[in-house]
């Protein structure tokens, strides 16, 4: 796995371009805050040409692709389960440097504070009431903003051994 020559500056967040098998680890590496290229239309010679111009790390279940010897740096994922697959990455690069939950889960675009006023009429009143701040997407103009569902994640992160959890 040739991945010296993408080492970067000190504290530089590593990016990934993720082939299309592996979707729920590119969502979760996207919670993680890396900067994820994911989707079906990534494949094979796509996925490639992103990555090298991008400087990108592929992750890849792709058998067929690991037969390039003109591969830019690659991490073959052996297992079909997510938690493993975390646990792969995180032991290969750094995965816990990035913000968390910076990054749109479904589109990859980086997040922006959402004034409150701004956001009443994109949530539901409840979430509004007790929400205290929010983020959008400038992308896909999805509202995110800190929940239960964020201390799932931050525990199942946890679990994996990839982050402290945080504590209130």
């Amino acid at each position: 796995m040739p991945m010296a020559e993408l080492e970067g500056k000190p504290g530089e967040v590593q990016r990934f371009a993720v082939d299309w098998m592996l979707g729920r680890l590119a969502r979760w590496l996207r919670i993680l805050g890396h900067d994820v290229v994911y989707g079906r239309h990534l494949r094979d010679r796509t996925l490639v040409d992103c990555a090298r111009r991008e400087r990108r790390l592929i992750l890849t279940r792709d058998t067929r692709l690991l037969r390039d010897r003109n591969l830019p740096p690659h991490l073959f994922i052996a297992s079909d389960h997510f938690r493993d697959q975390l646990r792969q990455v995180s032991a290969a690069v750094p995965v816990g440097a990035a913000p968390l939950l910076t990054r749109c889960l479904d589109c990859n675009r980086a997040l922006d504070a959402l004034p409150r006023e701004r956001a009443r009429d994109r949530v539901p009143p409840y979430v509004w009431d007790t929400a205290p701040r929010f983020l959008v997407c400038g992308g896909c103009g999805r509202v995110y903003w800190p929940a239960t569902h964020r201390a799932h994640m931050l525990r199942e992160l946890a679990a994996i051994g990839i982050v402290r959890e945080e504590r209130p």
